[in-house]
């Protein structure tokens, strides 16, 4: 498997050949590079870093050799131990420090895992940030301190408590309504930190939990990817114990995904559709998400007479559109909510806070909740990349055969048709090329990702 390097991060599996995969030489060379380039942005010989991971098995062996190298530099750490990806976000700008490291994989399966680095307001490094560290390990362009010079640890185990707080007091979240309200609902965390996390934060809003996978240990259960193919056993939960509703959250906690009271999906892409329409409902703003996610907020964002901007995938490339354009709300379809009102990171607490609020107010179930919003669907497909594979030309010839559609070429190509879209680009987090394709119904989306599938 080779390393992929990206704007998401570093990742790659465990073991294996050095510079083929994450083995602990190249946690050293990219830890050491990430401490040069932070040291040269605030132009100083010091500077403090959060460490937090989340629980897969191989994070706590990462952890300590990504805190030794960083001590090793001359970096002071605060370490968060297990802690989800938004938490570290936080602790961050909390702390004020110079930067973070998120151990994790986010949605890979178990032998994965990654470095996703953190600039000083806790939002990841855009391209060019990422290209300077990556340079620096290129060329093993760093250096390590002194016996007097060493950086220290501050351990930090609460913050988990201070962002459920953080999440709680949001001026929308409709604490007593959601109490009164007397919720029932599983929560599957594929066994890491967010089945500490998320039925903590249920338990506070009155909420009864009923856990699935929330033991965190790192041995996820099923495929950690928050798809309906991998969630058969909450799905029959949910039935079983006439829940309201069920959430699921990948192992780092930045996506969230609802299942209705049917033990249906309510859809990935609508987490951030549903907590769209309740916060334009309450104020007037714009909004973001990817190319790659649903017509459906573009419509809401329509219906409330404002602006919705598309961006290119990368949480980094949605935070930035979201700051050019004044957006109060945005995010991923892949279930990926981001609220300016706390912080610019997809955060699941926030997700579940918001939705909840959302849901108690308009009283109804999880499946008539989910009619009441735009209709599409998307389809989801790959194919797996080899080396003899030329993507730039690929998509070249995409564009050229498509050229009498709209396309929009900032990431990948996406297709504009009249009834739908399809979107397909090289991943940042595996070696394959994503189609994604939405239309008003699953046979028109299949149907236009397996016309550019034949073309290419």
């Amino acid at each position: 498997m080779t390393l992929i390097k990206s704007i998401s991060g570093i990742r790659g599996t465990i073991g294996g050949e050095i510079g083929d995969n994450l083995t602990p030489s190249d946690l050293v060379k990219f830890t050491a590079s990430f401490v040069k380039f932070l040291k040269k942005k605030s132009n100083s010989d010091k500077v403090t870093i959060v460490v937090g991971r989340d629980a897969r098995v191989s994070g706590k062996m990462v952890e300590n050799i990504v805190i030794g190298t960083l001590m090793g530099c001359g970096a002071d750490v605060i370490e968060l131990g297990m802690a989800t990806t938004p938490t570290t976000e936080l602790a961050v700008t909390h702390y004020k420090t110079d930067g973070g490291i998120i151990i994790t994989a986010s949605h890979n399966p178990k032998q994965w895992n990654a470095l996703k680095l953190l600039g000083p307001l806790g939002e990841f490094l855009n391209g060019e940030e990422g290209g300077e560290v990556l340079r620096y390990a290129a060329n093993d362009d760093f250096d390590f301190s002194d016996v007097d010079n060493l950086g220290k640890v501050i351990v930090s185990k609460d913050f988990n408590e201070e962002h459920i707080q953080m999440a709680l007091n949001l001026p929308l979240v409709q604490k007593e309504k959601i109490k009164a309200a007397r919720l029932k609902v599983v929560v599957d965390a594929v066994n890491s930190i967010g089945g500490i996390v998320i039925p903590e934060l249920l338990e506070r809003l009155g909420v009864e939990v009923i856990k699935l996978n929330c033991n965190p240990d790192g041995n996820f259960a099923h495929n950690p990817e928050p798809l309906k193919e991998n969630l058969t056993e909450i799905a029959a939960k949910v039935v079983e114990e006439k829940a309201d509703m069920g959430i699921v959250v990948d192992p780092d906690v930045d996506r969230l995904a609802f299942f209705r009271e049917d033990g249906e999906m309510f859809g990935e892409e609508y987490t951030l559709v549903a907590v769209a329409d309740y916060i334009l409902s309450k104020k007037a703003g714009n909004t973001v998400s990817n190319l790659s996610s649903s017509r459906a907020l573009r419509d809401i964002t329509t219906k409330y007479g404002t602006q919705y901007n598309a961006a290119a995938v990368g949480e980094v490339n949605v935070v930035k559109k979201m700051k050019d354009t004044g957006a109060i709300i945005g995010g991923e379809g892949n279930g990926g909510v981001i609220y300016p009102e706390l912080h610019y990171g997809r955060d699941a607490l926030v997700g579940v806070v918001l939705f909840l609020s959302y849901f108690v107010e308009k009283g109804l179930k999880m499946s008539a909740l989910r009619a009441t919003l735009p209709e599409y669907t998307i389809y989801k497909s790959k194919i797996q990349l080899d080396k003899s594979m030329d993507v730039d030309k690929i998509l070249s010839n995409i564009k050229t055969k498509f050229s009498s559609e709209k396309i929009t070429d900032i990431d990948g190509v996406k297709i504009d048709f009249e009834d739908g879209w399809v979107h397909l680009r090289k991943s940042n987090t595996e070696p394959i090329i994503r189609i994604y394709a939405e239309a008003h119904d699953i046979g028109r989306a299949t149907e236009l990702a397996d016309m550019i599938r034949k073309s290419i």
